[in-house]
């Protein structure tokens, strides 16, 4: 048979799916894709594999545990997210799957995208540099503070204020901290700041809350005008995990409402003071180096292929062998599990118990007929030892000496068989039937009895 140039040229499984992997990875490169996940497991790996579908298609997705340690929420079936990753090809299975690096709620990821869009742009304008950091003066007398009038942030800034130095001098500025006017509240409320006489620092923040909810100090409006103002600020905005654009913007990003009364406050260790604030500035500096790097990271990442990629297909394939391992323990141990009940129905069926009464009847009769011939052989042996005693009575001396007959003994005890034993005046003893008799030989007569019939 034959072979066509083109059925001579075939090219194996494994070569196929190894070249449209490349092809959807080189073609593709990071994109974000937004559904609803299902079908979500967590093997002991720590890796995450779900479905990511909406009304008309799916798609499998991974996220492996080096990325999923980031992730603030722990994802679960019916959620609306939004997936940063690259398409890839398992190629063991030559499954088709996305590979996500970054997994957010659908509302938080829209806004987180908008988030890192702004950011990246005044990042690129040099609003963040640390060359237009003004840094915050040694000992501050008059601050103004921009916050709600009601949240408890203000109220953790003036007690801390006034644990550590009464004497500063704080103008509260209201503005909302949250909604729709939220931002131009604040814009308003810097402005009127800068106009203040002998203002030595101005703190500009609110308490934790989500990214909505943090907002408003995400706008671009109020970041260039805490860029262009000639007086220190300090945000403080959130909790510590909490970022937001005034934070990288300001002169000095305070992680708690807290933390920002005890950097513009003075106490008596000036010391403690001053490293702290390097601190928090070397904090920030580091923070935004970080970020520098993670997204000149992201950029080199979609250009490098990461030895990563054989790591984690490894991995992938570990979780399936994990998961028929499991499997296949399951069953031996259900197996195990059903044999020994069949062997303890076989030893309650063995059971020695269950026989013993009638063992024990058995024993009770045995031991009757045990004793009945025992009994019976006691009889004849007494029988056969009356007979025997009968026969030997009749040959005992005893017996004989009954009749008549008695043994005659010299003085030293022997049995006197003979005439030739005996002599004149020496003693012997006589034994009758019924006692003992002593004599003395007078005289002795040698002749032989004989039989007269």
């Amino acid at each position: 048979m034959q072979y066509s140039s083109k059925a001579q040229a075939a090219i194996s499984v494994a070569e196929l799916n190894h070249r449209a992997k490349q092809l959807l990875e080189g073609e593709l490169g990071q994109i974000w894709v937004c559904g609803e996940i299902s079908n979500f497991s967590r093997p002991s790996s720590g890796h995450w594999y779900f479905t990511l579908k909406d009304q008309q298609a799916q798609i499998r997705c991974a996220m492996f545990r080096g990325r999923n340690g980031l992730v603030r929420h722990q994802p679960k079936a019916g959620d609306q997210v939004i997936i940063r990753g690259k398409i890839s090809l398992y190629e063991p299975r030559g499954d088709y799957q996305l590979i996500a690096d970054s997994l957010r709620l659908a509302g938080e990821g829209l806004l987180q995208q908008q988030f890192e869009q702004l950011k990246q742009r005044l990042h690129d304008e040099g609003l963040f540099a640390p060359e237009w950091k003004k840094p915050l003066p040694e000992h501050s007398q008059r601050i103004a503070v921009i916050s709600s009038a009601t949240g408890a942030a203000l109220q953790d800034i003036l007690t801390v204020l006034k644990r550590r130095d009464p004497g500063l001098e704080v103008i509260l500025i209201p503005a909302s901290v949250q909604g729709a006017q939220a931002p131009s509240d604040l814009l308003y409320a810097l402005r009127i700041a800068e106009q203040l006489d002998n203002i030595d620092t101005i703190l500009i923040g609110r308490g934790g809350g989500s990214l909505e909810d943090l907002w408003a100090f995400n706008d671009e409006q109020l970041a260039r005008a805490i860029f262009a103002c000639q007086t220190p600020i300090v945000s403080a905005v959130g909790h510590e995990i909490d970022f937001s654009i005034c934070d990288f913007v300001a002169d000095v990003r305070a992680p708690t409402p807290s933390a920002a009364a005890e950097l513009i406050s003075r106490d008596s260790s000036q010391d403690r003071i001053r490293l702290q604030h390097l601190s928090i500035r070397l904090r920030s500096a580091w923070l935004r180096f970080c970020a520098r790097q993670q997204d000149q990271l992201q950029q080199l990442s979609k250009q490098l292929k990461h030895p990563g990629e054989k790591i984690e297909q490894w991995q992938q394939r570990c979780d399936r062998a994990e998961n028929s391992l499991t499997q296949a323990i399951s069953s031996s141990l259900e197996k195990l599990k059903q044999q020994l009940i069949q062997n303890q129905r076989l030893l309650i069926s063995h059971n020695p118990g269950h026989g013993l009464p009638y063992k024990k009847q058995k024993l009770i009769q045995l031991n009757k007929r045990l004793n009945l011939a025992a009994e019976r052989a006691l009889q004849h042996k007494q029988q056969s030892i009356a007979k025997l005693a009968a026969e030997l009575d009749l040959v005992s001396p005893l017996a004989t000496l009954s009749r008549g007959y008695s043994i005659v003994r010299d003085k030293d005890n022997k049995i006197v068989r003979s005439i030739k034993q005996l002599k004149t005046d020496t003693n012997i003893s006589i034994q009758l039937d019924d006692g003992q008799a002593q004599a003395v030989i007078q005289s002795t007569n040698r002749h032989k009895l004989t039989n007269k019939n």
